[in-house]
């Protein structure tokens, strides 16, 4: 997705996962699942442990990827997932921030 390319029915997700997830390729098995998915967004580690991510493009896949951050990759333990729909801001390709 290029910037400010959005589609009507285009969502923006942002995720907040905790627990362990941290130090066991959270990010990096995200970005490749959002890229197959042909998402554009985000993901970082935040300083209080926890991870964020910003998921933007079809609704469907957006939920695909917003479903898959409550079990994350095998090395997690997802303990919570918050989910908060923010307006669409035209997202590009999905990369690993911070």
């Amino acid at each position: 997705m290029e910037p400010n390319d959005t589609e009507p029915n285009d969502v923006r997700r942002r995720v907040i996962v905790s627990g362990r997830v941290q130090g066991v390729f959270f990010r990096d098995t995200c970005r490749q699942v959002a890229q197959r998915l042909g998402l554009g967004g985000w993901v970082r580690n935040r300083s209080d442990g926890a991870v964020e991510v910003v998921f933007e493009g079809v609704a469907d896949d957006v939920d695909e990827a917003v479903e898959w951050c409550r079990h994350g990759p095998t090395q997690a333990i997802v303990a919570d997932v918050q989910v908060t729909d923010e307006p669409v801001a035209g997202e590009g390709p999905f990369r690993i921030v911070g």
